[in-house]
């Protein structure tokens, strides 16, 4: 057994990347903690051209150029649930577009797969710690003044209502102040950054990656059961 990983990172979006790759580096280091011995960790961006191509055919070239490229091991592929589960998404792509790897005859995949699907968006997941959300924003009020006062995965369009407090942060700044403003993409990196796993682990979309993390782990015998 290797005392080191190499993973790679196939996002929706660059914005999602932003975010997601401190996440799923922690996440990684965190379940490794108490593993078999002392592993070493590297996490990297899978880049593809995306123009035309379904999402079977996505994750065909980013398990190829992980692989080919860089000799990935572990791949994390993320997509949005857009809904308020992740039931189709997982039927519709994340299953096929893993059963389309099995199938291919191909040495230069990377075929161990690990799913990342947020319950509604991305943007759910930066709300699972509002106080930091807050701070970022530089703003103060209730969750239910800020419209974040349910749990995340119950709010239908994380990503406007993250907008709309960063809109409410500019009301009482002066002009001069809001032409060099905050918007939502300052956001992702340093709340991806600076997030701790235990808020995360308040949302079932996010245990259910960490969990099946832990299961490939456990099938490439870097951690016992």
């Amino acid at each position: 057994m290797s005392n080191f990983i190499l993973a790679g990172l196939f996002t929706e979006g660059a914005t999602d990347n932003r975010f997601l790759n401190s996440i799923v580096k922690k996440t990684l280091d965190d379940i490794l903690f108490d593993s078999i011995g002392d592993i070493e960790t590297e996490l990297i961006d899978i880049n593809i051209d995306k123009t035309n191509l379904n999402f079977n055919q996505q994750v065909f070239n980013a398990s190829k150029s992980a692989k080919n490229n860089f000799g990935v091991q572990i791949l994390f592929i993320h997509t949005d649930a857009d809904g308020i589960n992740d039931e189709h998404i997982f039927n519709t792509k994340i299953i096929p577009s893993k059963l389309f790897l099995e199938n291919q005859n191909d040495d230069l995949l990377c075929k161990t797969i690990v799913a990342i699907v947020p319950i509604q968006t991305t943007e759910a997941w930066m709300l699972a710690d509002k106080e930091l959300l807050k701070n970022e924003i530089g703003i103060e009020g209730t969750d239910l003044e800020l419209g974040i006062h349910k749990t995340p995965e119950q709010i239908s369009n994380p990503k406007a209502v993250i907008e709309n407090i960063i809109r409410l942060s500019k009301e009482n700044q002066t002009k001069r102040k809001r032409k060099s403003g905050l918007v939502i993409s300052d956001l992702y990196q340093i709340i991806g950054q600076t997030i701790e796993i235990s808020k995360l682990e308040k949302l079932e979309s996010y245990i259910k990656f960490k969990n099946n993390l832990k299961d490939i782990l456990i099938e490439l015998n870097y951690m016992k059961t």
